[in-house]
């Protein structure tokens, strides 16, 4: 007796092949295929895909999730778009490991705006401790990628200074635990304090330690050096030779800011590729994208920690050299808007540009900026114009692409990346604009990530692998989500199957939480 049989449906199975017709059995939390007559077969529940696509379940690369889907487990606009696993720990961001309950409180406090400061009910230190929070407790599985900051703080501390020799050996341990109790990697967010503080020969002798045990790089590059266009993605290359880590990098588009045009990173991508490097890159679909409000400030406003940046943004000196030192992170202040605001008198900013509401306050852009951070405890985040809309089709139909949503869950005007990053490409990029066929979508959203990861037992859909499954209807999958009006979800995904259990069954969520957290080996 089968515990779900899946039948009448079209199979994209992940591989990039075409898509072919057949049955999907699933016992326990394993799939069969079955060809030809499948009458005989007995199922506890019986799904009638006809007219759908069935394939596996879509992976995030690039996941913001890690504290708010332990505050919201069912995590509905993720799921709705048919995703069953997420990286987390994204950026050099994540919360583990961290042998101080100070630091990893100061560090969701630095954090807050990218990805939130909910209640916790759970205390950890280590990864597999951390891993265990979200063992059958949310709705999709949980992939994990230690930070470059959190080892950066457990060996260093908050300063801006290169490590003694002891410290990064003391830092190559706590990366090898990491490895060892589950992490898939090493992550660094390049403008993110403190792990932004690391020097390129750091991150190469930290990336040693992390290929010897067969991980791999997940960068945001360092938008800030050199020419801020091709040397940022160059330092994230020279890495990749130096230690001989296989390396990915995030959110890759032609931001507005460019100088040049897309193809030329696309070029060094090629190249490295071309000249054996192991070499990948994800980016979402969006013109748009959002982060904390924190990332405008320069790097010394945060040498020392949360403590001094408070201290930083309450001084008068410092607002003065602010001024002359802070711009818009894009073209202009009024393509930035802010959101997750949490005191009700700030609540009328929710959405608005910082030049509507340095107008609103009468204040100059930084002193707004500053003040509103300091009364919000850091925890504001902002979306903006990023990308050039232009040659965004150019990156996510790249054949080294995956998809990786980057998406927000925060405020009332989160990114749209965090409700419709999937569905946009298959609705539009594929089903209306035809610039990709449906079989390397869905290559680019399972099989493809689950290799860079190293994932063995999830995406595709053969037998014996895991249960994670993805059912949706071609002709009517679509986002909703729009900058002005970001908090719908996506429709078109009917069934998604996580570890053999129904979570989403004909479009609404069951409340089942079968996410299981899953551990490199």
């Amino acid at each position: 007796m089968l515990d779900l049989l899946i039948k009448g449906g079209m199979i994209v199975d992940g591989s990039g092949n075409p898509g072919y017709y057949g049955t999907i059995g699933v016992s326990k939390d394993s799939i069969t295929i079955f060809r030809g007559d499948v009458a005989s077969l007995e199922s506890r529940r019986i799904i009638d895909a006809t007219g759908k696509i069935i394939s596996p379940g879509f992976i995030d690369v690039h996941a913001h999730s890690a504290l708010m889907i332990l505050d919201d487990p069912m995590h509905m606009p993720k799921v709705h778009q048919g995703i069953t696993t997420e990286l987390i720990g994204i950026d050099g961001n994540s919360y583990a490991p961290f042998k101080s309950q100070k630091d990893l409180d100061d560090f969701i406090d630095l954090n807050s705006g990218l990805e939130g400061r909910p209640e916790l009910t759970k205390t950890w230190s280590s990864v597999s401790e951390y891993l265990d929070i979200y063992d059958r407790k949310v709705s999709v599985n949980i992939a994990y990628i230690v930070g470059n900051s959190p080892i950066r703080i457990g060996g260093v501390g908050w300063d801006n200074r290169k490590p003694t020799n002891a410290e990064l050996e003391h830092m190559k341990a706590l990366l090898r635990e990491s490895i060892q109790e589950g992490a898939f990697g090493i992550s660094t967010g390049l403008d993110y304090p403190p792990g932004s503080y690391a020097d390129t020969k750091e991150l190469v002798d930290l990336s040693k330690e992390v290929a010897r045990l067969g991980g791999f790089y997940h960068t945001h590059v360092r938008y800030s050096l050199g020419d801020r266009y091709l040397d940022p993605f160059q330092e994230a290359l020279e890495i990749g030779w130096r230690s001989g880590i296989p390396i990915h990098l995030t959110h890759v588009m032609r931001r507005v800011t460019y100088p040049g045009g897309g193809n030329r990173i696309l070029e060094m991508i090629e190249n490295a590729r071309d000249k054996g490097m192991d070499v990948t890159f994800d980016c979402f679909p969006y013109p748009v994208g959002g982060t904390r409000l924190l990332i405008i400030f320069p790097q010394w406003t945060q040498d020392g920690g949360p403590d001094k940046l408070r201290k930083v943004l309450a001084s008068e000196e410092s607002r003065k050299l602010l001024r002359k030192e802070v711009g818009p992170r894009g073209l202009t202040w009024d393509e930035m808007w802010l959101t997750y605001f949490n005191k009700p008198q700030n609540k009328r900013f929710e959405g608005k540009s910082i030049a509507a509401v340095s107008d609103m306050l009468g204040k100059h852009p930084v002193d707004a900026i500053c003040d509103l951070l300091l009364d919000e405890n850091l925890q504001i985040s902002y979306t903006g114009s990023t990308a050039d809309g232009g040659t965004i089709h150019d990156f996510v139909t790249h054949p080294l692409q995956m998809t990786g949503s980057d998406a927000l869950l925060l405020g009332d005007f989160p990114p749209p990346m965090a409700y419709g990053t999937f569905p946009i490409i298959l609705s539009q990029i594929v089903r209306d604009e035809k610039r990709m066929k449906l079989e390397e979508a869905i290559r680019k959203m399972t099989a493809f990530p689950a290799q860079r990861l190293g994932i063995r037992d999830r995406g595709l859909l053969h037998d014996g692998m895991k249960a994670d499954i993805t059912i949706f209807d071609a002709e009517t999958i679509k986002a909703h989500s729009t900058r002005h009006n970001p908090k719908q979800l996506s429709t078109g995904v009917e069934y998604v199957i996580v570890n053999g259990q129904i979570v989403i069954d004909q479009g609404h969520h069951t409340g089942i939480l079968p996410g299981r957290a899953l551990r490199y080996r």
